[in-house]
């Protein structure tokens, strides 16, 4: 997957470079140099939210073969996708042990959007906590998933 030159979107899906610092990528923590799994992409994913993401980590998102772990997971979700506990499980993979999975799902009111209740009632059977929930484009919505910390 290539991105193109370009700038992220404003949280309310305004055109327009964001200042440095404040794009929807580094307000989902993403900073240059991360490996950044990308999960569940399709025609309907915002590609501005996505170049927003390659442009902080400065390379490509990589997909579900990359073979090698990652320091966040961006999982687009749709409510037609199937279980979304599997996919979380999934999306464990190849992430490092104190890295985040990025759940993006349709806003409410939009096509597909996914209930905040499911969430809730997923991750922890998927062994995750949801942590913060964050508007990142016009049509979706990022929920931040992490696994618990373990006592040592």
């Amino acid at each position: 997957m290539s991105s193109t030159e370009g700038g992220g979107t404003t949280p309310t899906g305004a055109a327009g470079a964001d200042l440095p610092g404040t794009g929807p990528a580094e307000r989902l923590g993403l900073t240059k140099g991360m490996v950044v799994q990308e999960l569940g992409w399709d025609n309907d994913t915002d590609d501005d939210l996505r170049v927003s993401i390659e442009n902080t980590i400065d390379a490509d998102m990589v997909d579900g073969d990359h073979g090698n772990v990652v320091d966040a997971v961006v999982l687009w979700w749709r409510r037609e996708d199937g279980d979304l506990v599997d996919s979380l499980v999934d999306a464990l993979t190849d992430l490092v042990g104190g890295g985040a999975i990025w759940l993006l799902t349709p806003k409410v009111g939009r096509p597909n959007a996914v209930d905040a209740a499911d969430i809730a009632e997923a991750a922890p059977i998927a062994g995750l906590s949801q942590t913060t929930t964050a508007a990142v484009s016009k049509d979706w919505t990022a929920t931040r998933l992490v696994a618990p910390k373990t006592p040592a």
